[in-house]
């Protein structure tokens, strides 16, 4: 298991970060809009892909647990956000997951400034930006500073199967105008919500990213880990533009208290002490 905050494929990310931002100057956003405030036509590259260059953000709470739950200390109340309505843990691995919610405080690895992960990142609570370009699209979160490549050109996963990333391997096609990416080669140190929700090595993730209009992507990823899950399983968020004026992503490497200085406990979920 590799322990670095971020994939050393990131910083040469993030040196092209300057070249990426011409590309988003340069993206055909032309919108239309009705009396109702709906918009019509979306943005595209030249080449007529879709184009979701742009700071996103999640409206939901899909990250203080994907599952449904009443209120609780530590999160509103939610009706969930998986299809279906609930993970398909296998019984060993449910019982790793109990550990882990009864353990949330402290072991959740968002607590020790590590990189999210996918797809977690993208239901984080905090914005991210795209820049795309016709071969990839690069997706840098205000969270730790992270920085994911998805190609688009075609290419194919690394053959090296004892690649473990952080946040996985992606390799995206189109399917008319949504973006499917396929992630795998993933490290087993990151959660997928702070209720707990888990993965090892094996996970594979299978996105699909699609405008509902211009402003509005509809996210979708679904996930298996056969050593984790009896069997693979959906999620879905919506993703929202920023549309505030001079609106940008500001650096957040890991300024997080610790999670009871948030949430105190009552007595009847205190978190395990030692």
């Amino acid at each position: 298991m590799k322990r670095n905050s971020i994939d050393g494929r990131s910083f040469v990310a993030l040196a092209t970060i300057a070249a990426l931002g011409a590309c988003l100057l340069g993206s055909q956003l032309a919108l239309a809009s009705d009396s109702t405030g709906s918009t019509g036509k979306i943005p595209r590259l030249p080449n007529g892909r879709p184009d979701f260059s742009g700071i996103w953000q999640t409206l939901s709470n899909a990250d203080d647990d994907l599952e449904p739950h009443s209120t609780r200390a530590d999160a509103p109340p939610s009706a969930g956000y998986v299809e279906g309505g609930f993970i398909p843990y296998t019984p060993a691995a449910l019982e790793q997951k109990q550990k882990n919610f009864a353990a949330r405080g402290t072991d959740d690895p968002r607590l020790k400034c590590w990189t999210l992960g996918t797809p977690r990142g993208i239901y984080y609570p905090e914005p991210f930006e795209i820049f795309q370009r016709p071969e990839d699209l690069t997706i840098v979160f205000e969270f730790g500073d992270s920085v994911r490549t998805i190609h688009t050109n075609n290419t194919l996963h690394p053959v090296d199967t004892d690649n473990e990333f952080w946040l996985g391997d992606s390799r995206g096609h189109w399917e008319g105008d949504t973006l499917v990416v396929d992630v795998r080669d993933f490290n087993d140190e990151t959660w997928l919500s702070r209720a707990g929700d888990f993965h090892d090595e094996a996970l594979h993730v299978v996105e699909r990213w699609k405008y509902l209009n211009a402003n509005t992507i509809d996210y979708k990823a679904t996930l298996d880990d056969p050593n984790i899950f009896s069997r693979p399983w959906t999620l879905e968020v919506y993703l929202y533009r920023h549309l505030e004026k001079n609106f940008q992503i500001i650096e957040n490497y890991c300024y997080t208290l610790p999670f009871d200085k948030y949430y105190p406990y009552p007595k009847s979920e205190q978190p395990p002490q030692g």
